[in-house]
């Protein structure tokens, strides 16, 4: 495959994998610090084409980052919700204005728009309920355009940061 030629996807932008690529996305969803020698070892393959079809999966948007999950409790960062929020006016300026504010919130760990009775989803983390308190109404009360706040907190985790590709 010649690197200038796009790959060809599947319909709906889906980029088709093939059994390797699938093996090397399975051993780096469990060891992102994995060197291209190790993935090539594991699947059976030279370090070459695992290093081609690693680099092709970034480019193609596949392989979005390499991240490293972290025990909240042991950075003082134990108390997790998850925050259901609905907007006042749902138009294109507030939405967008919302939604830069909150992405400036590094309380905030992940952020989804969402169908139902709400329309965002936040998951934060805080070093406990006073520090929770604060981010409430210091920051996320002071965000133009939210109706409505719902916070559920999370008492423990029984599966996180799991692979898609199994």
């Amino acid at each position: 495959m010649q690197k200038d030629q796009p790959t060809e996807q599947a319909p709906g932008g889906v980029l088709p994998l093939d059994e390797k690529d699938k093996a090397i996305l399975r051993y780096i969803q469990s060891n992102a610090k994995a060197t291209v020698r190790e993935i090539a070892a594991s699947i059976h393959l030279s370090t070459t084409p695992v290093h081609e079809r690693i680099k092709r999966m970034e480019d193609e948007g596949v392989i979005l980052q390499y991240a490293t999950l972290l025990n909240h409790a042991r950075i003082n960062k134990g108390l997790m919700a998850i925050c259901y929020i609905s907007l006042k006016e749902h138009n294109k300026k507030s939405g967008g204005k919302f939604i830069k504010a909150i992405q400036e919130m590094p309380e905030v760990i992940e952020f989804y728009i969402i169908s139902g009775a709400f329309d965002f989803m936040l998951k934060v983390v805080s070093e406990n309920m006073d520090d929770y308190y604060n981010f409430h109404v210091n920051k996320l009360g002071q965000v133009e355009n939210i109706a409505q706040v719902q916070s559920t907190f999370i008492m423990g985790t029984i599966k996180a940061g799991q692979p898609v590709i199994s």
